[in-house]
């Protein structure tokens, strides 16, 4: 499957979440991680949950789906 670009703007908490799960990563298992990997990453997991778009209108709405998916209320706070 040939990769596509894709554009994205994230807010500067974004960046750095995911700037310190590559650090974290690297300094833990010596593996160089990109911003572009996690998210590929992230991506393929949401895949997998077999999460689709139906009736999600906000960010609120795929959030609730997630943990639905995963068996876990989003009012409670995760682990």
């Amino acid at each position: 499957m040939k990769a596509q670009r894709v554009v994205t703007f994230l807010d500067r908490g974004e960046v750095d979440f995911l700037d310190k799960l590559g650090k974290d990563a690297l300094f833990t298992s010596g593996m160089k991680i990109s911003r572009t990997k996690i998210i590929s990453w992230t991506i393929d997991f949401v895949k997998k949950l077999g999460i689709n778009g139906k009736n999600i209108k906000s960010e609120n709405d795929f959030e609730h789906r997630i943990f639905e998916t995963l068996g876990h209320k989003g009012s409670d706070p995760l682990p």
